[in-house]
């Protein structure tokens, strides 16, 4: 491993390299977005190139495609695939129930679609993602562009009767013009503070008009796996109630660490 590497990415990579372990020759796999899921996806290259590893991914975004096919990862779409044995991908938060928020890197509306056409979901993550209660990071609600306005201004009333401890909306921008998701839609964030009832929210956020889908994912995770810095990993499987803690014993590899774009 890189003696450059920052802490944080250390962990980030042996969440990921520990995570690609739940993938089989043969499998078929969702390929999460963000930049854990981009250290998953260059670990599951170095199998494919250097063990003959048999895989076909289905990626999340456009991004998570290019950098894919970039290290010899055979890509399908959903269509062509139809249903998926495991997703692997990042969290923005986790909660000791496995809810996630997700939606960060702006690709929440295919990463739940994906995660939910799969027998198991695999969560890669470091210790900072860990929360007691969801909300401190901001909830993504993918949103149609005609009428944004009305349906932030919906959002805001509807938040007044949910169990949250804050209620802004804000319109994510690239630069100075609204992020455009991969399906051409905007990004309401939500800054909620603390979500009381995380299973009522998302389902509540759906019925609003002009709402697309929500960035809470209730139900949908099976394990999380969760690197820290001194070379632990842990990981907790929901189904089975256990939590385990392993060491990671990596050996470097150029062309693992070769500057690909992600």
């Amino acid at each position: 491993m890189p003696a450059d590497m920052s802490p944080s990415d250390r962990a980030k990579f042996l969440a990921a390299r520990r995570a690609v372990d739940y993938v089989e020759d043969g499998m078929r796999v969702g390929l999460g977005t963000g930049s854990t899921a981009a250290w998953m996806v260059r670990c599951l290259g170095d199998l494919v190139r250097e063990e003959g590893l048999r895989v076909t991914g289905v990626p999340t975004s456009r991004r998570t495609a290019d950098l894919a096919r970039q290290v010899g990862i055979k890509v399908v779409t959903l269509e062509e695939a139809k249903w998926l044995d495991l997703t692997i991908d990042g969290a923005d938060e986790y909660d000791p129930n496995l809810h996630l928020i997700k939606g960060g890197g702006g690709a929440l509306l295919h990463e739940k679609i994906v995660a939910t056409a799969s027998d198991q979901m695999v969560v890669i993550a470091d210790i900072s993602k860990q929360v007691d209660k969801l909300g401190a990071f901001p909830l993504p609600v993918e949103v149609i562009p005609f009428g944004w306005q009305t349906t932030k201004m919906l959002l805001e009333e509807t938040l007044i009767n949910m169990d949250v401890m804050g209620r802004t909306c804000t319109l994510r921008l690239d630069m100075d013009k609204p992020y455009v998701t991969d399906e051409g839609n905007y990004i309401l964030d939500l800054h909620l503070r603390r979500i009381g009832k995380p299973g009522q929210l998302a389902l509540v956020l759906n019925q609003i008009p002009g709402v697309v889908e929500n960035g809470l994912f209730i139900d949908i995770c099976d394990v999380v796996v969760i690197g820290h810095q001194d070379g632990r990993v842990e990981v907790r499987d929901i189904n089975n109630g256990t939590v385990k803690n392993e060491q990671i014993d990596i050996v470097e590899d150029e062309n693992l660490f070769q500057d690909i774009s992600d």
